[in-house]
């Protein structure tokens, strides 16, 4: 038999800030939708949503278009995440994971001292963890020296050579 050395090292591949942030607002967004998901399950629920009651809010257009209006803003934040230029994109990450730090907290409020209240707390600790990394990756987002960005913009190979080394 022939003695052969297998590498056991992982090629640890980059991953650009954009895609991360785009899979963190996803997973935000499966996980805010999951919950209410899960929340049809406890008991009651689905009677008073059937008699146009959820929660305390009497279910109306309005109320409608506000939880379509929520939900729309991780929605958004998964494409925008992708395709907004680096500056824009890290500003715009910021402002809304912030904003989205209350109103998660503002939901977990609103739980205490009801039935499931665990449930709704794990759900929104889960949610603020997601956040706390989408304002990490925002914040931390890699800069370049302009030297640097100018040589690579200017078609220089052996800056772009050095760069990649």
């Amino acid at each position: 038999m022939r003695d052969r050395q297998h590498t056991t090292t992982l090629l640890d591949q980059h991953v650009p800030v954009q895609a991360k942030l785009a899979a963190a607002w996803t997973s935000f967004l499966f996980l805010y939708v999951y919950v209410d998901i899960l929340a049809f399950y406890k008991p009651g629920t689905v009677s008073d949503i059937l008699s146009g009651v959820v929660w305390q809010f009497d279910i109306t257009e309005i109320w409608a278009i506000t939880a379509l209006t929520l939900l729309a803003i991780p929605i958004f934040m998964v494409v925008l995440s992708m395709t907004l230029p680096a500056r824009a994109n890290r500003i715009t990450n910021l402002i809304v994971a912030s904003l989205q730090v209350p109103f998660a907290a503002f939901n977990a409020v609103g739980q205490l001292g009801e039935p499931w209240m665990y449930f709704y707390l794990l759900g929104v600790a889960l949610e603020v963890a997601l956040l706390a990394l989408i304002l990490r990756y925002a914040w931390t987002w890699p800069r370049s020296t302009p030297w640097a960005t100018t040589a690579i913009h200017s078609g220089s190979g052996s800056v772009q050579a050095q760069q990649q080394a």
